[in-house]
């Protein structure tokens, strides 16, 4: 089979992301320079890059931080408008004590602010389909399964 007879393939953009937690198990959310609404801490993959490593590298460029990721909570079909396909990891970056709080720094400039979330407060801080993917990583993370998601819902 020649390169013209391979039928077409899913070319999706990859991004990845850590959702971190205070002690009282809201979520950290960072406002970017150059977008509209909160997120979470967390970038494109770069190529040959792994999609954990490339949670680990956004991090530790955005905040300043090299915490210890647990697992995968969440991967997320979603495909946006202008952008094409997109793959969302989300990893678990556990609780941060006020010793890392005090150490987040916005080194490269992407960030300007950040902040605890509760989890039913997030539609005021970003789109709707964020609020479900990051509502679906809580929830992987309390029954300790990773989950599946589509437009931010677990399936």
């Amino acid at each position: 089979m020649t390169a013209n007879e391979m039928p077409p393939m899913a070319t999706p953009r990859v991004a990845a992301g850590a959702l971190f937690f205070d002690n009282e198990g809201r979520v950290l959310l960072v406002r970017p320079s150059y977008k509209k609404h909160w997120d979470i801490p967390g970038g494109y993959v770069e190529p040959g890059e792994s999609p954990r490593a490339a949670c680990v590298r956004e991090v530790q460029e955005e905040l300043g931080l090299t915490p210890a990721f647990g697992p995968m909570l969440v991967v997320d079909w979603a495909p946006a408008e202008h952008e094409g396909d997109k793959l969302l990891f989300i990893f678990d970056g556990g609780s941060l004590g006020a010793e890392q709080e005090r150490d987040i720094r916005f080194a490269d400039g992407e960030l300007t602010e950040w902040r605890y979330v509760d989890a039913e407060s997030l539609e005021q801080y970003g789109p709707a389909r964020l609020a479900r993917r990051i509502r679906s990583a809580i929830a992987a993370r309390s029954s300790g399964i990773s989950a599946y998601a589509e437009h931010g819902s677990a399936i």
